[in-house]
């Protein structure tokens, strides 16, 4: 039960931070971390975030393609986005910690992303540095952001994700 009002109680921080975000404060950005690496989705291009459970597997699908769930009536399809950038995929943190954010209605795609945690919310102030990224593989991946307490933080473009072929091709060749 504590597990659930945690999460209840994230949700309210993030409802609140978000509502912020709209009405001027410098919020950008959701902070998630996927096989423990830091990353940032831009708060206009992110959906909803719901607590991860087991999607029904497709049969014939990219090892990172995790299946299709059901998130208020919608059917999504979740990718594993550690997975599918290639690092190892944390399994054990599939947990009460792992969450699945959805990719914004705007961008026309029932898509969600898993991640293995929230970070909260930041902006362009919890930052010290950025340095822009030439990624020819991965077009979608933006700037570097250092923090404060110098961790990296790698921002996805996930309109440019929604685009990629590889994203929007979850076939298994055999």
């Amino acid at each position: 039960m504590s597990d659930r009002q945690a999460l209840r109680d994230l949700q309210a921080r993030l409802a609140t931070r978000l509502q912020d975000a709209r009405t001027g404060v410098s919020v950008a950005w959701l902070a998630v971390k996927a096989a423990n690496r830091h990353f940032l989705l831009p708060l206009a291009q992110s959906g909803e975030i719901v607590p991860y459970t087991q999607p029904q597997g497709v049969p014939y699908a990219q090892a990172w393609f995790c299946g299709v769930t059901n998130i208020r009536g919608r059917l999504y399809g979740v990718v594993d986005f550690a997975a599918f950038i290639g690092e190892s995929s944390t399994q054990a943190a599939i947990g009460s910690e792992a969450s699945v954010v959805t990719l914004n209605g705007a961008l026309d795609l029932n898509s969600a992303l898993r991640v293995d945690s929230l970070e909260g919310l930041r902006g362009a102030d919890d930052f010290v540095s950025s340095t822009p990224t030439q990624q020819e593989h991965m077009p979608y991946m933006g700037s570097i952001f250092v923090d404060k307490s110098g961790v990296s933080w790698q921002e996805v473009n996930l309109r440019a994700l929604a685009q990629t072929p590889e994203f929007l091709n979850i076939s298994a060749s055999y």
